[in-house]
């Protein structure tokens, strides 16, 4: 963004100063060559714009389902252990500390894809929601979040040889699971497959040509207007548009790269620990409240 202002002011200054000293007297546009350029590259910004904010809202509707499987995730593990208790098939010291392992380890897998999406490596931020030895099988792992999925997968199989979760418990379990790891999947796609390198280039070679025509465009204009020093604002204020206009497509076509436009992962984290905490009658973290106006 800098840069292009940088280039829009020196373009601007510089055709106003040669064509005031004579040197591009005869070389002056007419403003339908930069009318036509600015629809065409309009149209290019737009297109990409609109492709750029469905892959962040892709990965939204991602971490909303992240979201909503954990809650349910959460209930059915309860719920189905409790019955356990009521059946007399399990104590209740047992079912307790089962539930508590599920919950807390399908946390800490929503701070674990949190972390790997956007490239971070302090795992210490889930590691009191595991046992130790846990965690150091955990961050050994290539892919932490996709290994957590793979023990809460083990361990329902385990409770229900043990009785803490019924026979047929795995069948609505199972596809909760099943959905962690398609939500997981969509996600690293958008991570690791970005947008057509081809509209990033063009985007910005036709906004250059853009910003380099419109000068010449606009300066035998307002000069017949009697105002020539004017091209100069109102050239840059015209490239200063188009510029955000690409900025905005630059910044939402990766959503997990930990900057205010990202998708705010960590304020779901947030909320899914507070919830999940919550539903098991344990102590919850507290809120995280915007930052300056931007939930990270």
């Amino acid at each position: 963004m800098k840069t292009e202002l940088i280039v829009s002011v020196l373009l601007s200054v510089g055709v106003y100063l040669l064509y005031h000293t004579g040197q591009i007297g005869k070389v002056s546009l007419p403003f339908s060559v930069a009318a036509i350029l600015g629809s065409a590259l309009a149209i290019f910004l737009a297109f990409r714009n609109n492709n750029a904010y469905s892959r962040w809202w892709e990965a939204r509707t991602h971490w909303g389902g992240i979201t909503n499987n954990s809650r349910i995730f959460a209930r059915q593990v309860i719920a189905n252990a409790d019955n356990a208790v009521q059946t007399g098939k399990a104590s209740a010291e047992e079912t307790s500390a089962y539930k508590k392992e599920m919950v807390f380890r399908q946390i800490a897998f929503a701070h674990a894809l949190r972390l790997q999406l956007r490239g971070q490596n302090n795992l210490d931020e889930y590691k009191h929601l595991l046992n130790e030895k846990e965690f150091l099988e955990v961050v050994e792992k290539q892919n932490p979040a996709n290994y957590l999925l793979l023990v809460q997968g083990k361990r329902i199989k385990e409770a229900m040889k043990s009785e803490i979760l019924g026979p047929f418990d795995n069948i609505s379990l199972e596809p909760t699971l099943a959905g962690f790891n398609n939500f997981q999947g969509g996600c690293e796609r958008i991570r690791n497959t970005p947008l057509l390198r081809q509209y990033h280039f063009f985007t910005k070679l036709f906004l250059l040509v853009f910003m380099i025509v419109l000068p010449f465009s606009l300066v035998a204009d307002f000069n017949k207007m009697g105002i020539p020093w004017l091209m100069i604002p109102l050239s840059i204020l015209i490239s200063f548009v188009f510029a955000v206009m690409g900025k905005v497509g630059e910044v939402n076509e990766d959503p997990f790269v930990n900057q205010v436009t990202d998708v705010p992962m960590t304020a779901i984290c947030n909320t899914i620990e507070r919830d999940l905490m919550e539903m098991l009658g344990e102590k919850t973290p507290p809120k995280l409240l915007p930052e300056k106006g931007f939930l990270h």
